[in-house]
């Protein structure tokens, strides 16, 4: 296997071992975030190892795209933030394109702006949901994935 963190969290999936999956779509995963320092923070990770959008055929593209909004409805839905922010990255090890979907509140950061401003505090350990938690934010958004995808 490459070295790429997304490629080993999609495997820890296929092996039942990732605590975070939430739901396995047609064209990626959709987990919740280890760190909880913004509630709801989830990501769908690709089921490609690619770095670029273009990279994908066409009709795999489109299908990620809009599974992607969905996912985003779904987080949106679940956690009932004031603005949901979207960030497509890959960045790391690996370089494999994976959405971060942050619900966002008013006075969630010291300022204005991106979560990124939260530096090394937006991944501290500390903001990792204890068990209980895991399962409820797990729940609400496997909830509302269900009332938005075809059964």
């Amino acid at each position: 296997m490459c070295d790429c963190m997304i490629c080993e969290r999609i495997d820890w999936i296929k092996k039942g071992k990732n605590p975070y999956f939430v739901r396995e779509l047609e064209t990626g995963y959709v987990v919740i975030g280890d760190s909880q320092r913004i509630k709801g923070y989830s990501l769908f990770l690709c089921k490609q190892h690619q770095t670029e959008l273009h990279f994908l055929e066409p009709a795999f593209r489109d299908a990620f795209l809009h599974e992607m909004a969905v996912v985003a409805e779904a987080v949106y839905r679940a956690f009932k933030p004031d603005k949901l922010n979207y960030a497509l990255l890959g960045v790391g090890r690996g370089l494999h394109m994976h959405w971060h979907l942050y619900p966002r509140r008013e006075g969630d950061t010291p300022n204005p702006g991106p979560v990124w401003q939260l530096g090394k505090e937006l991944v501290d350990p500390k903001y990792h949901p204890g068990q209980d938690e895991l399962a409820d934010l797990k729940e609400r958004l496997h909830a509302e994935l269900d009332k938005l995808l075809p059964q």
